[in-house]
């Protein structure tokens, strides 16, 4: 039996990892806010930046992260390039899937509840497709206890992402959320990394793919410079009760302006009757013909 050591950092990695789960988690309610106080292009884009930011930074980077701490003391451990990618974009496909399952409007808690089985079926199969992009010298195996807690914890903390997704608004309320919503990603990843173990005893394969330093740190720096320039966006637009502010605004001054338009002006004493056509002109009728 392999000596398997997923703190092999210490506290460095899961910190690190917590971090990025709580900044993705924040970013992307602060997006799907935003989302909903609009409509058409602008509501997609905001929910694709949602999307990225707890599917990519808030799940998948605070995955590899973690895995970054990870190490078996009888082999080298290698990962699949193209394995690992599929795991990134199946992250943030679900989130974005069950964004819009839960988001539709009289979807109620049923949609919810799909969104969240959807969402959290999808990043438990990102994570262990992760662990499947792995290359070691020795054969991996699972608690299927602990593997069953695994999935059970990613779909209640996606439910409850959703939920507060749709939900949540204001600074604190989107802080506290973020910070229950890294908890939980993180307790759901280090559930599933308990349950796995290695046999490395007469094993002495070739061992292929590419080493983490090479490989996952240099993604996880542009995904990690992504959401430095999703918080940038966020910080320069306005929030979502601005946008509701502005857009009750102009429809005030809407409904002012069409009132103008549309007044019939009275005749005073000492004044000039006014010309001004109405809708109900009778010149019209007579130039009408009829």
């Amino acid at each position: 039996m392999g000596h398997v050591d997923h703190f092999a950092y210490g506290a460095v990695t899961p910190g690190i990892a917590y971090l990025m789960s709580c900044v993705g988690s924040a970013l992307g309610l602060l997006c799907t806010t935003r989302a909903r106080a609009v409509s058409g292009w602008v509501r997609a884009r905001w929910l694709v930046l949602g999307a990225t930011s707890i599917g990519g930074t808030g799940i998948w980077v605070m995955h590899f992260i973690g895995m970054l701490g990870f190490s078996v003391r009888e082999t080298p451990i290698r990962y699949d390039v193209a394995k690992t990618l599929t795991s990134l974009v199946l992250a943030v496909v679900v989130v974005g899937i069950g964004m819009a399952v839960a988001g539709r409007r009289k979807a109620g808690a049923v949609g919810l509840v799909l969104g969240g089985i959807i969402t959290g079926g999808g990043v438990a199969i990102m994570h262990y497709m992760g662990m499947a992009a792995m290359s070691l010298d020795g054969s991996v195996e699972y608690d299927s206890f602990r593997v069953g807690l695994s999935i059970l914890i990613a779909v209640v903390a996606a439910t409850a992402a959703l939920w507060a997704a749709l939900n949540v608004s204001g600074f604190a309320a989107t802080g506290g959320a973020a910070l229950i919503m890294g908890l939980a990603v993180s307790g759901m990843h280090y559930t599933g990394m308990s349950a796995m173990s290695v046999r490395t005893e007469g094993r002495h394969g070739m061992v292929h793919g590419v080493e983490a330093s090479q490989f996952l740190a240099p993604l996880i720096t542009g995904i990690s410079l992504f959401t430095v320039i999703t918080l940038f966006i966020v910080a320069l637009s306005p929030s979502a009760d601005e946008i509701k502010e502005e857009d009750e605004l102009n429809a005030r001054l809407a409904r002012l302006e069409d009132n103008r338009i549309g007044a019939t002006p009275t005749d005073r004493v000492g004044t000039r009757p006014s010309h001004r056509r109405t809708e109900n002109d009778p010149r019209d009728y007579f130039r009408s013909g009829r």
